[in-house]
């Protein structure tokens, strides 16, 4: 597993977003910066996030470094310019974490598995059980599940096995970055902050 850090920060739940299909549209294997694009309204969601108090760390499986298709420092121009399309929306990713694993390397990082959410966890000091998985696969529910975490799957079309299983129902199931915003920035964890702030 490898993980690129951006900056460390005093909260202590995060956002694990799936980047892929959830956070930018999905073009497979791609290490073309310029044809990088935010999903809808994910700009103005993670802002709204971030202002709740959550760390924003993006969990990938890229296999297309375990198949020769790239190599893992070609992933660097792609979150720049992630954080490019962020900057617009006065916010940005805390960390990159992703697996170069291939799906029968046996890795514990690689999404079923939770591997990339508890080093995140431990690197960032975050409480896995007041954070959130949102991905657009039921492999990333898996994970976050597995981790301990709220989930929300982001049906946006591109699960398509369906493979059930005890850890693959998500909390929430939304088809928007709007939603997915509202649901994790009016959950308890939120609710109590505001009441401490505000009394």
């Amino acid at each position: 597993m490898a993980v690129e850090r951006i900056k460390q920060s005093g909260r202590d739940k995060a956002v694990f977003i799936d980047k892929d299909g959830t956070l930018i549209r999905d073009v497979p294997y791609n290490i073309n910066p310029r044809r990088v694009r935010l999903l809808a309204e994910a700009g103005r969601a993670l802002c709204h996030m971030r202002d709740a108090g959550y760390k924003l760390i993006v969990i990938s499986n890229q296999s297309g470094i375990a198949r020769s298709l790239f190599k893992e420092q070609d992933l660097i121009p792609i979150n720049q310019r992630i954080q490019s399309l962020l900057a617009l929306h006065d916010v940005e990713i805390d960390a990159f974490y992703y697996c170069p694993h291939g799906p029968g390397d046996g890795c514990e990082c690689r999404k079923p598995k939770p591997g990339m959410i508890l080093r995140a966890a431990r690197d960032h000091a975050i409480d896995l059980q007041s954070s959130w998985v949102i991905g657009d696969i039921l492999n990333d529910v898996e994970a976050g599940n597995r981790a301990g975490c709220n989930t929300i799957h982001f049906n946006t079309g591109n699960e398509t096995e369906w493979l059930k299983g005890d850890y693959r129902q998500p909390l929430h199931t939304v088809e928007d970055w709007v939603k997915a915003a509202d649901i994790v920035c009016r959950s308890p964890v939120y609710a109590r902050q505001l009441k401490a702030v505000h009394g």
